[in-house]
C-alpha cells in the first residue's frame, strides 16, 4: 500500500470519528440516541410511559406498592438515573424531596406537577389525584419531549391528547357521586385522596390534627384520635379512605373500628398497584368510592 493512500485513508478515518462526535454532541448525547425520562414514582412514570409511547425510555424510581415516597432514600443507582435523564417528571412540594435534591441547582429538564396544579391555593400535594393537573403534566410532558426530540413531537402530541380523553371517564365517575351523594361525610387515614373526594363532592370530616400527625409520622393527640373514632363508631362517616402505604398501630385501629362499625373501607395507595397503569388506576379507585357510598 503506498504512503499516499495510508494518508487518505487516516484523513477519511480522522474525519468519520469527528462526524461521530459531532452528532453525538447534537441533540441527545447518547450512543442509541434514546430519549430518557426519570418518574419520581410510578404515579407520573405511568402517565409518562403513555406519552413517550415508543420513542423515549421512561423509568420511575419508586415502583414498590408498599414504599412511602415521603421518606424515599435514593441509592447510588437511583442517583446515576437521575443525573443521566434528559427530562425528570416529579410531584413537588417536597413530597418527592429525593428529586428536589438530585436536581437542585442543575439545569435539567424537569416538571414539577405541584406548580401545574389548577388551583393554587390548595396546598395539597397529592396532586396525582387531581385531574385537571394530570392533564397540564400530560401537555407539558409532551412539549418537553418534543422540545429533545423534534422528529416525533407530533407523536407526543397525539398520545397526551389521546391519554387526557381516556381521563374523561374517571371524570365521568366523580360527577356521578356528586350527584348521587353531595356532600357525604367520609374520613380518611391521611389526606392521600384529598383531590378525588373534592372532585367527587364529599365531605372530608377528618380532624386535620389527626391526619396532619399521620402524615408527618408523628403521634395525633388523644383527642384527635377519639373524634375520628367517634365518627366512624356513631356511622356519621359513610366510608373510611385508608391509605396502604402508610400504616400503624392507630390507622390500623381505625380500620378495625369501621370494619367492626359496618362502614366501608377505599383502599388507596401512593403508587401503582402491580398490573395497572394511571387510567385503569384512578378509574378503579373512583369507583371504589362510589360502591362504598351506595
Amino acid at each position: 500500500m503506498s504512503s499516499r493512500f495510508t494518508r487518505i485513508c487516516a484523513a477519511l478515518t480522522a474525519g468519520a470519528a469527528a462526524t461521530a462526535v459531532l452528532a453525538a454532541c447534537g441533540g441527545n448525547s447518547k450512543d442509541d440516541g434514546t430519549i430518557d425520562v426519570v418518574a419520581s414514582t410510578s404515579a407520573w412514570g405511568s402517565i409518562a410511559t403513555v406519552i413517550a409511547g415508543p420513542d423515549a425510555k421512561v423509568t420511575s424510581i419508586v415502583t414498590d406498592p408498599a414504599a412511602d415516597p415521603h421518606s424515599f432514600e435514593t441509592t447510588p443507582a437511583d442517583t446515576a438515573k437521575i443525573s443521566d435523564a434528559d427530562l425528570v417528571v416529579f410531584n413537588g412540594a417536597h413530597y418527592d424531596e429525593f428529586i428536589e435534591k438530585a436536581i437542585e441547582g442543575k439545569k435539567k429538564p424537569s416538571i414539577e406537577a405541584f406548580a401545574l396544579r389548577a388551583d393554587k391555593a390548595d396546598e395539597n400535594e397529592h396532586v396525582w389525584y387531581d385531574i385537571p393537573t394530570v392533564s397540564a403534566v400530560a401537555d407539558q410532558i409532551a412539549v418537553e419531549l418534543g422540545k429533545l426530540d423534534s422528529a416525533h413531537a407530533a407523536g407526543y402530541t397525539e398520545r397526551a391528547n389521546a391519554f387526557k380523553t381516556q381521563l374523561i371517564g374517571i371524570n365521568t365517575v366523580t360527577a356521578s357521586i356528586a350527584t348521587a351523594h353531595a356532600n357525604a361525610p367520609v374520613v380518611q387515614t391521611e389526606p392521600i385522596a384529598h383531590y378525588l373526594l373534592k372532585a367527587a363532592g364529599v365531605d372530608d370530616r377528618t380532624p386535620h390534627e389527626f391526619q396532619e400527625a399521620i402524615e408527618q409520622e408523628t403521634d395525633p393527640s388523644p383527642a384527635s384520635v377519639a373524634a375520628t373514632r367517634e365518627l366512624l363508631t356513631s356511622k356519621t362517616a359513610k366510608a373510611l379512605i385508608y391509605n396502604t402505604q402508610t400504616q400503624d398501630k392507630i390507622t390500623k385501629d381505625l380500620r378495625d373500628v369501621a370494619a367492626g362499625s359496618q362502614v366501608r373501607i377505599v383502599e388507596v395507595t401512593e403508587t401503582l398497584p402491580v398490573g395497572l397503569d394511571y387510567v385503569a388506576w384512578l378509574t378503579a379507585n373512583a369507583k371504589s368510592l362510589a360502591l362504598a357510598l351506595r
